[in-house]
């Protein structure tokens, strides 16, 4: 379950389903009979739609529509109430009594909530003091997104909603004039003093600046006016030569007289507001070498320290163009661990590699009994976080000789540390998901019970929630992340209400429609992943290396199986083993079409050989699976098995000579949050195919700069990848074609540069939006407070601490929940019909 009800299937919809219910009644009435069968219980979206297309003989719409985007149905008999989602983030409730199906209500979603709490725990659905979580009832003064489209899109709104608040008389200006006077950098003011403290004497000192500036050289430095301004009442800031001070000027001007989003927003990119920004990741080993593969490793600590980069380079030009002599600094705060098994993750400070200006803080978990020395899991990492918050703190002002201006969270842990944080010092905060765990396990809301004892996700859920709503701004790689599909909730939308039976319900959690959302998509780091066209910068020191990883037949620690035909191109998928990455489903396409073997060779990189090795249940299948498959489909001497691959650099240069077989990058995936392999793929200018399920499917444009694939119906992907493969065979063009608009697409949408001068400009305009919407954030606060004490803080103290003494396992804990399971088949004939 997963969200309010903001939307409408229609202007009634109980009427309505009344209505066409009567008109099919006796098919209806055979289907809800088969729901009734085996009492009461929650039904998922496809066991809701099998039914309904068994009975259904003729084309009513109205109830097509209902069962085409109901997610799920709780059964309580004789009643049967559906979660309708006729958009991304709008819900409706409905109640049909299947004995009488004139007998049909519309019903809240705290309602819905206790009908599902009765499967898990029916005395505590019915007891009236049970604690219901509202956080809505802060937002209602809040304007929010109405156009689903829009979802994601929260800067422009926050652009929009500020320019109407400015527009008018110019005393509805003074709140920007406001926030100019605070401005400072260690106590020197900076754009304007106390001398333009309202909004007409600082229209007027605009004007009499710009007409001073008129008559001198684009290029003279703003040395050369500064004595002039200050006497005017302004600082420094404004830019660092003429050109830019006038432009600077010229948009204040513009939103001081007759403000539009377009200027304010052009205004606010170009104001000194942000020069030390504080980025947490508590947990897994943070490092920049030796780390990635270890437990809780990966791609998050690339996300950041490419992040990192990015925003130095960002800073210094920003800063640069201000006409400011000031060092940015940025922190990457994580945990110190004693016990660092050959990394540096035991060293307090850590220079990044490539910038001037940013290092990692590490700070170790501290107990009653002292400094916790060994790793822990993620999962486990809770009875640490407050104390850790409060040690961080003090090191954070210390290091950086005062507050900084921007704090960003990444992950559940890294959230709510930022949230805790950013409350005490007064900062804009911005928070990352990577993922949202609730989402990945199916009903770990109200099995949450059962889960507890070893995964603690009531702690996650709640921790997850408090820092959504704590947060200033939430930065998300896709609208998929946010608000899903048409067809599936997004992994936001999945805490907008749901309920943790015997605990709490959560009726309004957060609402994917609130401006806080914004999309700012990673790129790949550009000095590893550039074009394989760019023949004088690449990494040819590993053509050996690769050569040998490729081409020998013989089978190693690192390889097995050979490639017989090294004329054909090379079909390349690199992921970790496991269900949802799909690639032993990729393995079996390739098995199975003839025609694609004859075209092209397989190689795939994940994981290792022996399934001995692993300590995943779900990873030790998967590497049965791929032996299996390769027997059975005689694999050999067209596929080549490469084990997981750490160097980045050399991981760079395998795509560019996967490129010099032309040869193609598939990414099978049953879902993807975003899917940087993709990017990275494509920046290296190998043509893409990727699953339609998730993050990809936003990344590529179908058949313009790459190809979606349909990671349930392989016949249909194979044979797509075939068809580019016989077309690239009598059409060289066609294949260089795809490589070139990939990469224009990357370049367009998707670097590094990009999504830093994005999130900086975030950090700019919602300081302003905080301070605009001030008192509403305070009461919020206090609810968050209160909501973190008295429930967080208790959760808390029922998660077992680490003992040093314990033997720490060498992977995440092997006995997963199971995952989320993907839609049965790709397309139902209620889909076909309805276009759900």
């Amino acid at each position: 379950m997963t969200s309010t009800s903001t939307g409408k299937l229609s202007d009634s919809i109980a009427d309505n389903i009344r209505n066409a219910l009567k008109q099919s009644q006796s098919y209806m009435k055979r289907c809800f009979s088969k729901y009734m069968e085996k009492g009461k219980r929650v039904l998922k979206a496809h066991e809701l739609r099998d039914e309904f297309e068994k009975v259904m003989d003729d084309k009513n719409e109205t109830l097509g529509t209902m069962f085409s985007s109901a997610q799920e149905a709780v059964v309580t008999p004789p009643y049967v109430t559906f979660a309708v989602r006729p958009t991304p983030g709008c819900w409706e409730f409905v109640k049909v009594n299947s004995v009488d199906l004139s007998d049909v209500k519309q019903i809240s979603s705290a309602e819905y909530l206790k009908l599902k709490e009765t499967i898990a725990d029916e005395n505590w659905s019915k007891d009236e003091n049970a604690l219901e979580v509202d956080f809505e009832a802060f937002d209602f003064s809040m304007p929010k997104l109405t156009l689903a489209s829009s979802i994601g899109k929260g800067l422009n709104f926050a652009s929009k909603y500020i320019t109407s608040k400015l527009s008018g008389s110019v005393d509805n200006a003074q709140p920007l004039v406001d926030y100019l006077l605070s401005l400072e950098y260690q106590g020197e003011k900076l754009m304007i003093n106390e001398t333009l403290n309202t909004a007409a004497k600082l229209q007027l000192a605009l004007i009499v600046a710009e007409v001073s500036l008129s008559d001198l050289p684009r290029d003279t430095p703003y040395q050369s006016i500064e004595l002039r301004f200050k006497e005017w009442g302004f600082e420094r800031g404004w830019g660092d030569t003429v050109e830019r001070v006038h432009e600077t000027i010229r948009s204040l001007s513009e939103v001081l007289q007759a403000p539009d989003p377009q200027n304010l927003e052009k205004l606010f990119s170009k104001l000194p507001t942000i020069f030390k920004v504080v980025i947490f990741s508590p947990h897994g080993y943070f490092g920049q070498s030796d780390v990635l593969g270890l437990p809780d490793t990966g791609g998050q600590v690339v996300y950041i320290l490419d992040q990192m980069r990015a925003m130095e380079e960002e800073l210094v030009l920003k800063i640069k163009s201000q006409g400011l002599n000031i060092k940015p600094q940025i922190l990457v705060v994580t945990r110190l661990i004693p016990d660092a098994r050959g990394t540096k993750c035991n060293q307090e400070r850590e220079s990044i590699i490539g910038t001037k200006y940013s290092q990692i803080l590490r700070v170790p978990f501290r107990t009653e009994t002292g400094i916790l020395r060994r790793w822990v899991s993620r999962f486990d990492i809770y009875p640490y976080l407050e104390t850790f918050a409060q040690d961080v703190t003090s090191k954070i002002l210390d290091a950086m000789e005062g507050k900084p201006d921007l704090i960003i969270g990444n992950y559940t842990d890294g959230n709510l540390v930022s949230s805790l944080v950013a409350s005490k010092l007064g900062i804009t905060q911005a928070t990352i998901a990577h993922a949202l765990e609730k989402t990945k396990y199916e009903d770990s809301d109200i099995k949450w019970k059962e889960l507890d004892p070893k995964y603690h996700f009531s702690c996650q859920f709640i921790a997850d929630t408090i820092s959504m709503n704590a947060a200033d701004f939430i930065i998300a790689s896709t609208y998929q992340e946010i608000a899903g599909s048409k067809e599936r909730p997004g992994q936001y939308e999945s805490h907008a209400a749901f309920t943790l039976p015997g605990l709490c319900r959560v009726v309004s959690g957060i609402n994917v429609y609130d401006p806080k959302f914004n999309i700012a998509a990673p790129g790949a780091d550009q000095s590893v992943y550039f074009p394989y066209t760019e023949t004088g910068k690449r990494f040819t020191s590993f053509h050996p290396a690769i050569e040998e990883l490729l081409y020998s037949k013989v089978d190693n620690d690192e390889h097995i199986g050979y490639l017989a035909d090294r004329k054909k191109p090379i079909i390349f998928s690199m992921a970790r083993l496991d269900t949802v990455k799909n690639l032993t489903g990729l393995t079996e396409w390739y098995g199975k079409n003839k025609r694609l073997r004859s075209l092209v060779n397989l190689v795939i990189v994940g994981a290792f050989f022996n399934p001995s090795k692993s300590k995943d249940r779900e990873e030790m299948a998967e590497i049965k699976k791929m032996h299996a498959l390769i027997e059975k489909y005689q694999l050999k001497g067209q596929i080549r098995w490469i084990a997981a691959q750490t160097d980045r650099n050399r991981n760079g240069e395998l795509y560019r000579c996967i490129a010099d077989t032309k040869g193609a990058f598939v990414q099978p995936a049953l879902y993807e949050a975003f899917g940087l392999t993709v990017i990275e793929a494509m920046n290296c200018g190998l043509p893409t195919f990727a699953t339609n399920q998730g993050g990809p499917a936003e990344i590529i444009v179908d058949g313009v700069s790459g190809f979606h694939i349909n990671p349930t119906n392989g016949d249909e992907s194979s044979n797509k990848i075939a068809d580019f493969f016989e077309k690239c065979k009598t059409n060289p063009a066609y294949w260089n074609q795809f490589s070139a608009d990939g990469l224009k697409r990357i370049n367009e949408c998707y670097t590094w540069k990009i999504y830093a001068n994005k999130v900086l400009n975030m950090g700019c305009m919602y300081g302003f939006w905080k301070q605009l919407n001030k008192d509403q954030k305070q009461a919020k606060q206090r609810y968050i407070q209160a909501f973190y004490n008295l429930m967080f803080r208790n959760l808390v103290k029922n998660v077992p601490l680490a003992s040093d003494e314990t033997q720490q396992p060498d992977s995440k804990p092997a006995d997963k929940p199971q995952p989320t399971p993907s839609t049965k088949r790709s397309q139902s004939r209620l889909q076909r019909l309805f276009g759900a």
